[in-house]
């Protein structure tokens, strides 16, 4: 579905991705994980389009994303950390949005229901406390019906129940043949979750395995534990 060849991008003296390579299929849950400053947000960024790589390409479904933006239409994004205008409520967000995308049929308005956010419609978002705004995040990434969903850090600030509500939503999107792509540090939260994980670090693809190849390989049954010994290897 996503397909990165030799992407490469530097900012002055920093290479922050270095000839990285991989393909991301649907019905994937895919953790991007790695050590802070490894390249994660700046390969989500030139697969959004809002990084332009300084070499190599990706594809959409076959089609290079070169000077073709309507793929973003295709991709649901929830940001680590959402910015709204504080002057508006929950419900002009929403509007606002429809009105951008040119949708208001046809919308996954499942975690509108399951956050209860439909009765805080009328609350402005410079009041929302941070675990509120995550739950407007997710519903906005959710609610066009995406093939493909880029979530990072998504569980950040959200209650147990909220959070568990989300995971089974993912897990629900993913059965359905969607591509999801997460960023997480709380790499207890993806154990249920993810069925492949993309590990970077300065820049550089490290692997990309299957949750199975990544148990066999460490011996280890819980990611977190996985993960942990692939760093200290690294490091070594």
């Amino acid at each position: 579905m996503i397909q990165l060849k030799k992407i490469s991008k530097q900012f002055g003296k920093l290479k922050a991705l270095d000839s990285v390579t991989t393909i991301c299929e649907k019905s994937e849950c895919i953790a991007l994980i790695g050590p802070n400053g490894c390249g994660k947000t700046t390969l989500i960024k030139t697969i959004l389009g809002m990084v332009v790589p300084d070499s190599g390409s990706i594809t959409f479904r076959g089609d290079n994303i070169h000077n073709h933006w309507q793929y973003r239409d295709q991709i649901g994004y929830m940001p680590q950390m959402g910015r709204y205008p504080d002057n508006m409520t929950i419900g002009q967000v929403l509007g606002m949005m429809k009105d951008i995308r040119g949708k208001s049929e046809g919308l996954d308005e499942d975690l509108i229901k399951a956050f209860s956010i439909q009765n805080l419609l009328n609350k402005r978002m410079g009041t929302l406390s941070g675990g509120t705004i995550q739950k407007v995040s997710a519903a906005l990434a959710f609610l066009f019906n995406p093939s493909v969903l880029i979530l990072d850090e998504p569980t950040a600030g959200l209650d147990p129940v909220a959070s568990e509500l989300f995971k089974e939503k993912i897990l629900a999107e993913r059965d359905k043949g969607k591509l999801v792509l997460i960023t997480s540090h709380i790499l207890s939260d993806l154990d249920d979750l993810v069925t492949r994980i993309i590990y970077m670090q300065d820049g550089k693809l490290i692997f990309h395995k299957s949750i199975e190849e990544l148990r066999r390989d460490t011996g280890e049954e819980r990611l977190v534990k996985s993960i942990a010994q692939v760093m200290i290897s690294n490091y070594e």
